[in-house]
């Protein structure tokens, strides 16, 4: 076949028994997948998944050949998919099995730095931190077009086997979406890829509430309760440790303040409460 040339159209149908034959095969050699399963609906659901699709669907580099590789990645096409440091390698059935290679490159650290700075101003409280919780002000900093960690055109190049001359083909296309279904699930693989350590973020707000002054507001002071749910911490284990310290000092003030000498004998104790509970009955009679 002759360069830029095309193969019969293949239906869906046939095509998702291609993808599940190649994917059976390949198992079968020993090959460790990870395809993105067929599905219907939105390509992402969570705001990383989404927030990532949406930056491809930004550049009109890209939107002649992106509605195609919805319909690749949602019929199951895409039998495996795997993001490591700086690169996204996946195969992709068509007309035949096509190997797909992007590559993305690294973050450059003054911008990473940048990141990690803004990030530390909207962490909200040591908890957050130690949860390892991203709160969506970090993630909204972490996804902002332009500035955030999502590549631009730029900074990415694809291969793909497939005959298609365009610079980005359907087979492509079907992959990169095929990352946005992967951070719903994944979302740190969005730090591997492009190469940056995502405990920077810990380190640059850690550093950050250490050098606020100020005691907490109100609202954002844990309860026992919430300690308790938080780190695992009964406070009432707290109590037996306390208790014997207090006890001997309130016996020793009583007995300063009543002298035993003072206090009335049990028979005469008995004697009052006698007279008190019947009055009148010894002159009645």
């Amino acid at each position: 076949m002759s360069y830029g040339g095309w193969k019969p159209y293949v239906s869906v149908a046939d095509r998702r028994r291609k993808a599940e034959k190649a994917a059976a095969k390949a198992t079968k050699g020993g090959a460790a997948l990870t395809p993105i399963a067929p599905y219907r609906g939105a390509v992402a659901r969570t705001f990383w998944g989404k927030a990532w699709c949406d930056n491809l669907e930004r550049y009109s580099d890209y939107a002649n050949r992106l509605p195609r590789g919805r319909t690749y990645l949602r019929n199951g096409s895409v039998i495996d998919l795997k993001i490591t440091a700086g690169r996204v390698q996946a195969q992709v059935v068509g007309s035949s099995l096509y190997r797909v290679d992007v590559t993305v490159v690294a973050v450059p650290d003054p911008h990473w730095q940048a990141i990690c700075a803004d990030c530390a101003n909207s962490i909200d409280s040591l908890v957050e931190l130690l949860q390892g919780r991203l709160s969506n002000a970090v993630m909204e900093r972490i996804c902002k077009p332009g500035t955030g960690l999502f590549p631009a055109p730029a900074g990415m190049k694809f291969t793909c086997s497939c005959p298609d001359w365009a610079q980005m083909c359907k087979h492509v296309a079907a992959v990169l979406y095929g990352v946005g279904a992967r951070l719903d699930h994944q979302p740190e693989l969005l730090f591997r890829l492009r190469q940056v350590d995502a405990e920077a973020l810990v380190a640059h707000a850690d550093a950050g509430l250490s050098r606020a002054k100020g005691g907490p507001a109100a609202g954002k002071v844990l309860d026992d309760a919430a300690l308790a749910d938080v780190f695992g911490i009964e406070m009432a284990e707290l109590a037996p440790a306390i208790a014997p310290a207090i006890a001997p000092a309130k016996r020793k003030s009583r007995s300063r303040e009543t002298p035993a000498a003072a206090l009335p004998s049990k028979p005469a104790k008995a004697a009052a409460r006698r007279t008190l509970a019947v009055p009148g009955k010894a002159s009645s009679r």
